[in-house]
């Protein structure tokens, strides 16, 4: 069967850390398997939590102590992967009959990366997806992916792939990983923003493919008791946008603002090629003869040990 329902999961960290968020996402069990979706995409960085407005105490040239602690705390909420937390969302895929991409604090050694994980029913954890790129101020945290970290994920929803939030304007990265025959293209987020849904619709159209993107939902700086520098106070700070898109452009569902919930929407991986009739854009719309991308996916380790 080439038709059947996948879902985006709008919620958000849970300020009490990541044991509370992961009880909030496993709450949800069994609206997953009523909607008898084969997919759940979830947020970017929902376990380990995106501290929007954080400065970790950093200025041009010097860093404050405090900053440091606030450090800390953050890299104590991150997960290990493998670890606890990806054995439950294991289970959860098994129970549900879904595969899951989710967005983490990944904590390696003594570094942070933003990381996309995904699980099959059948397999378990596949893979994971390390954002190449950070925004802005998230470079101060969080290290860069490398290339050994692109997959794409043959499951019973097809062949899932994406990318993390900004790393979707990034078009040399949209075209490796079109090559590599994305059918549904999971896209974590915390871009809120309406011109988030263009970048959506956008790739569903460019790479004939179907889109999922799941954004958090996060209170006000008043809700939660904090102070967020040039942030109106009673303004959320994350009001969700999740979406899912057809390899038209179309929108299928979303976008969901201002709530949590489970976004879902019947596709059918039959309108893949039927949309690549006209476009495909590393295929018959590449012109190999002008233009060339070499992808480097070796792992690149710092110190490399050799015997």
């Amino acid at each position: 069967m080439s038709a059947f329902i996948v879902c985006a999961l709008q919620i958000g960290s849970h300020p009490e850390g990541k044991a509370r968020t992961l009880e909030h996402i496993l709450s949800f069990e069994e609206q997953i398997i009523a909607s008898q979706s084969k997919l759940v995409v979830m947020p970017e960085a929902l376990l380990g939590g995106y501290p929007k407005g954080e400065t970790f105490g950093t200025y041009l040239g010097y860093r404050i102590d405090e900053g440091r602690e606030t450090f800390a705390a953050y890299f104590d909420s991150a997960v290990t992967v493998p670890g606890e937390e990806t054995d439950a969302l294991a289970e959860l895929s098994v129970r549900t009959k879904a595969a899951i991409v989710i967005g983490v604090i990944e904590r390696s050694g003594s570094t942070l990366y933003c990381t996309s994980l995904y699980f099959t029913p059948e397999n378990g954890l596949e893979a994971k997806h390390r954002k190449l790129m950070p925004t802005g101020t998230e470079r101060l945290i969080w290290g860069l992916g490398d290339g050994s970290t692109l997959p794409v994920v043959e499951s019973q929803a097809g062949r899932l792939g994406g990318a993390i939030c900004w790393e979707n304007h990034m078009p040399l990265l949209r075209a490796a990983m079109y090559a590599k025959g994305v059918d549904i293209w999971c896209a974590p987020t915390v871009d809120e923003r309406d011109i988030w849904q263009s970048t959506m619709r956008h790739i569903g159209h460019e790479g004939r493919c179907f889109v999922v993107s799941a954004c958090q939902i996060q209170p006000s700086p008043e809700v939660l008791g904090i102070d967020i520098p040039h942030w109106d106070n009673q303004r959320r700070l994350i009001r969700g946008g999740s979406i899912i898109v057809d390899p038209m452009g179309n929108v299928l569902a979303g976008p969901l603002q201002d709530r949590e919930g489970l976004l879902s929407a019947s596709i059918d991986l039959a309108d893949i090629p039927k949309a690549r009739y006209d476009l495909d854009v590393s295929g018959h719309y590449s012109r190999p003869d002008i233009f060339e991308l070499k992808v480097d996916e070796r792992p690149k380790s710092g110190v490399v040990f050799q015997k």
